[in-house]
């Protein structure tokens, strides 16, 4: 298959553009791999987070998706004196005030989060299920049924296929292929630059299931062609009084 010509670029770019994304859902063959990549795509989760779903963590009629955190390391907190916590704490070591139930109540609100999904992603779903795609495993009606390195070769295949180009690290230079996170940090980049405000901004680490808010900043990645655009809205004359 020829690669569309308008996608091959001479240079390697640092991140998928939504015009990038978009080739790569369309060149899915079929339902599974192109409900993937939307997946992906439109909610920015991580592969680990998107392959655990299952049939009862959608509710179709809301257009919401709840995801379980996988991630192991939980900072906990004491809500009087923020000292640190273990899972296995009851009162805290520094106040001494009782913390299992604020400990419980912390540990749910990291391993879960409810995320919106638009419409036509719920209408993939539907469809894809509907099929009787999603896969028994264990008991649970998990959606695709594949592990992470295929999960990374669907990926791959689909944004050869597309005629992608390599990615490449702007702080490192390291090349690599396009794989499940490249998605994360497309949704990321196009959420901040349609809104950046301090609240999109917060939301935006929410949805992700970020801890620290300097994990979600390390993701605004803005291309060569808006930072020319920043850069030409300086009155350099003005500024220098040449």
């Amino acid at each position: 298959m020829a690669k569309p010509k308008e996608l091959i670029e001479s240079v390697r770019i640092a991140y998928l553009s939504w015009q990038h994304v978009c080739a790569i859902i369309g060149a899915a063959t079929n339902l599974r791999d192109k409900l993937l990549a939307r997946l992906l795509s439109r909610t920015g989760c991580r592969i680990s987070e998107v392959l655990a779903i299952s049939v009862s963590d959608i509710d179709l009629a809301l257009g919401t998706l709840t995801i379980s955190h996988l991630k192991r390391r939980i900072k906990l907190k004491c809500p009087k004196c923020s000292s640190r916590l273990s899972g296995n704490h009851i009162f805290c070591p520094g106040c001494g005030q009782k913390v299992s139930k604020a400990i419980r109540e912390q540990l749910e609100l990291h391993r879960r989060r409810v995320i919106p999904i638009d419409a036509e992603t719920i209408k993939l779903l539907q469809e894809y299920i509907n099929r009787g795609g999603p896969v028994n495993r264990g008991g649970r009606m998990l959606l695709f049924g594949i592990n992470r390195h295929r999960a990374y070769q669907i990926i791959n295949e689909l944004a050869g296929r597309a005629g992608i180009p390599e990615l490449i690290n702007p702080e490192t230079g390291r090349v690599h292929h396009v794989g499940p996170h490249s998605f994360r940090v497309a949704f990321t980049v196009r959420w901040i630059q349609a809104d950046d405000s301090p609240e999109s901004l917060k939301a935006l680490q929410e949805h992700l299931g970020h801890q620290s808010f300097a994990t979600t900043m390390k993701y605004r990645k803005i291309g060569f062609e808006e930072r020319r655009q920043y850069y030409d809205k300086i009155q350099w004359d003005k500024a220098d009084g040449s």
